[in-house]
């Protein structure tokens, strides 16, 4: 195998793993321990190094264990990331929050719940505690006279009044589905000539308007919101890596294409380009090959 005898051929490896599906990579864990006794995912963590060992390692886990390894690394780790964790967790359907919460308890023998209330505060702790313990319509249909209603709380919370009225944002992003939130938005450009979007960024600050946003931005367009985070990551000197890695692989067999399709059309130039010039060697062939095709 690629892994054994004098170094790595970390190539090879690449081309196995970043093409197979989480079942199928699952499948190459339980044959690989039932063959040589070791647990593959150890052994990586042996051969590789930096970047690559990083990314491939988050890769080899399901969605749903991945997300909930980076919200705990993020929130019980030796580096506290509450934006990291903000992001996964506003930007995850209902249905991905419930599997996130199960995996997190069984994993870690600890309660999601439990480090928001300890790592986070204020209106942001409400918020995020408000998300994960609602269960969110997923479907496509919205109701324009409740989004309307939605719309008018929304104004009067914020743009209407002297202060804001913090709840209120908070019970309607945690509560409402994302074809609602789409709908109030829409709503409130037409009744009030500005959009929703700026109204939370002249009543709202830091992670907890970074965090509204997010919401809102997943509901009317996830993939011009991942298109745009990736292109934060790359822009100026330096690149973030561990939210260009952490983007490329959650969303690779989610909705790549979008995103990717987002991208070209927003900066002028294709995903593919961007990391080809913004990163090197084997953890640019490995994200190359995450955004090269669409595991569903």
């Amino acid at each position: 195998f690629y892994l054994s005898g004098f170094g790595c051929d970390t190539a090879a490896v690449i081309k196995i793993l970043a093409h197979r599906d989480a079942t199928q990579r699952a499948l190459i864990e339980h044959e690989y321990k039932a063959m040589y006794s070791e647990d593959l995912n150890k052994r990586l963590a042996k051969e590789l190094r930096g970047d690559i060992e990083r990314a491939l390692l988050m890769w080899m886990s399901d969605p749903a264990g991945r997300d909930a390894t980076i919200v705990r690394q993020a929130l019980a780790g030796d580096i506290i990331n509450l934006k990291a964790a903000t992001e996964v967790i506003c930007s995850r359907t209902s249905t991905q929050i419930q599997q996130l919460k199960q995996i997190y308890h069984a994993r870690f023998h600890a309660y999601l719940e439990h480090d928001i209330q300890r790592q986070a505060s204020g209106d942001l702790k409400e918020l995020l505690l408000a998300y994960v313990s609602k269960i969110r319509y997923e479907g496509p249909e919205a109701d324009r006279a409740l989004a309307e209603y939605d719309a008018k709380s929304l104004y009067k919370a914020g743009e209407r009044k002297l202060g804001t009225d913090e709840m209120t944002f908070i019970r309607i992003f945690s509560e409402k589905s994302r074809a609602h939130l789409a709908a109030v938005a829409y709503a409130y450009h037409n009744m009030y000539g500005n959009s929703l979007e700026k109204a939370i960024k002249k009543e709202t600050s830091g992670i907890f308007e970074f965090a509204l946003l997010t919401i809102l931005r997943c509901a009317e367009n996830p993939g011009k919101y991942f298109a745009k985070v990736l292109h934060k990551a790359m822009k100026g000197i330096g690149t973030d890596d561990s939210t260009l890695t952490r983007v490329i692989v959650t969303r690779s067999e989610i909705d790549m294409q979008y995103i990717k399709a987002e991208y070209q059309k927003n900066y002028g130039k294709t995903l593919n380009d961007a990391i080809y010039s913004e990163t090197s060697s084997h953890y640019r062939t490995f994200l190359l090959s995450l955004i090269g095709t669409t595991h569903l």
